[in-house]
């Protein structure tokens, strides 16, 4: 389609990234890919997709939204997918007793935009068509998205909960507001840098046999990240972290200090 001289050039945004988790139907990605480029977003991330990949469905309910499918990115495990985040919000209709804010659309878009704008790397996660997401993999979230539907008849299509956020974060471009909680001193830490220090906390956590009762142990993990995250660390503030697991582990004798 050819644009007219007058048009005003395209929207084309990188961040925030939709990240589908775990998505069944190629119809789906293909409507989801172009309802984000509907509201200028650009970014699509799919992670472990059940039929093969790239889809034949999927491009014929993509039309015109073309460039959003063939960027987007394949992984097979979550964790790859958010690793260069820095700031993950899960859309679901269930906190599950997580203790994580929980925002509307409309807050959601004032706050991805102003923390762009403090320069992080925002990814909005939405799960399979079926379930949604496990608790597992929305306890990796810093926030919560929930979108004010029916109690009584709740569930979303993929595409339309997409296009709710979508539409919302649209919106937003106008609005100047930021956020103090977006403003950092030092860069915030990548999902992937987190991810290695409650690795290392773990670990150290492990072979002090603080978690006790063994079944009771995945329940301590998540309380523990669900700590972190919600201080919003920076990158100096997770290497400071690492450096005082490190500390006490040599301190209370477990090693030596050439084997840290």
């Amino acid at each position: 389609m050819t644009r007219a001289r007058n048009m005003p050039p395209p929207i084309e945004e990188e961040w925030p990234v939709t990240c589908l988790v775990r998505p069944q139907m190629g119809e789906n990605i293909g409507a989801v890919a172009r309802v984000l480029l509907n509201f200028g977003l650009v970014s699509l991330r799919l992670v472990a997709p059940r039929d093969a990949w790239p889809n034949p469905k999927a491009e014929q309910v993509a039309v015109g939204a073309d460039r959003v499918l063939k960027g987007a990115r394949v992984e097979w495990r979550l964790e790859d997918a958010l690793a260069d985040a820095t700031l993950v919000v899960a859309a679901t209709a269930r906190p599950r007793g997580l203790e994580k804010p929980v925002w509307g659309p409309r807050e959601a878009a004032q706050n991805l935009r102003a923390a762009i704008s403090a320069g992080e790397r925002p990814i909005v996660m939405f799960g399979p068509e079926a379930a949604g997401m496990e608790t597992e993999e929305i306890a990796r979230a810093d926030a919560i998205l929930t979108l004010p539907v029916n109690p009584g008849f709740a569930s979303l299509n993929l595409a339309q909960s997409v296009a709710v956020f979508a539409f919302a974060f649209a919106e937003a471009r106008q609005s100047e507001e930021i956020p103090s909680w977006f403003v950092h001193d030092s860069p915030p830490a990548t999902q992937a840098e987190l991810e290695a220090m409650f690795t290392h906390l773990e670990q150290e956590l492990e072979r002090g046999r603080f978690f006790h009762p063994e079944d009771k142990a995945p329940l301590m993990k998540r309380n523990l990240r669900a700590l972190f995250l919600r201080a919003r660390l920076t990158e100096q503030e997770a290497r400071t972290m690492r450096g005082v697991i490190k500390a006490l582990t040599i301190g209370r004798g477990g090693r030596k200090k050439d084997d840290a």
